[in-house]
């Protein structure tokens, strides 16, 4: 049990800001690009509380952390928080301005995967204490979390981020048809997670971009 706690206690804050602050990104670039629906509603914010899913930023990894510390089952981290509503219609060139809206969030995770090596590393060249060690989890925590949200997000697969990407890039006619596969986009993701496939697409994409963060702060 005690374990389970602290497992809960250095993951809390990493993930809670991973999910949230990648919806708020959303919500800011729409805003920029003509669209104020998220601003209206309350969701450019960097309070997380406007942005939790209680299933979703809670129960779901909270859950997946629970069975990893007191079973041994790995599997990927993740969770979602309530999606930030944006009316690409509204933007000023919906096909185009989708790409740097669905972008935001996966960049959002970057620049926070970034921000906790650099604590990592700082943490890495203090002097030893009581607080060295579990800031150093609580960082090596911050940018798995971020890791996996990041590349799981740029999937090709509407209506994740990747997918609206894939969207706004390809030519209407494509982008039409492609675009017409979102109601399905979860369901196709939960068959690739239960059979494996998930996992086997992210690891490595996930173990490349770790390696590259250490290599860019020096840990």
């Amino acid at each position: 049990m005690d374990s389970l706690i602290s497992t809960l206690a250095i993951w809390a804050l990493p993930v809670v800001l991973a999910i949230t602050l990648h919806e708020a990104a959303h919500g800011y670039v729409a805003r920029h690009f003509g669209d104020p629906t998220a601003d209206l509603a309350g969701r450019i914010t960097l309070n997380p509380l406007r942005h939790i899913d209680p299933v979703g930023t809670i129960l779901v990894p909270a859950g997946i952390l629970a069975l990893s510390s007191l079973a041994g089952i790995g599997g990927i981290l993740f969770g979602w928080a309530k999606p930030v509503p944006v009316n690409f219609g509204r933007l000023r060139n919906p096909k185009a301005d989708m790409l740097w809206v669905a972008a935001a969030g996966p960049f959002m995770n970057l620049l926070m995967a970034l921000g906790w090596a650099i604590l990592f590393r700082i943490a890495m060249a203090g002097e030893p204490g009581d607080y060295t060690l579990p800031m150093m989890k609580m960082a090596d925590a911050g940018m798995q979390i971020n890791a996996v949200l990041m590349v799981l997000n740029l999937l090709p697969i509407p209506p994740l981020d990747g997918g609206r990407i894939a969207v706004s890039l390809l030519p209407n006619r494509l982008a039409w048809g492609f675009a017409r596969l979102e109601p399905y986009g979860f369901p196709i993701l939960l068959v690739l997670l239960f059979t494996g496939v998930l996992g086997t697409i992210l690891w490595p994409l996930i173990a490349g971009f770790r390696y590259l963060l250490g290599v860019i702060v020096g840990i």
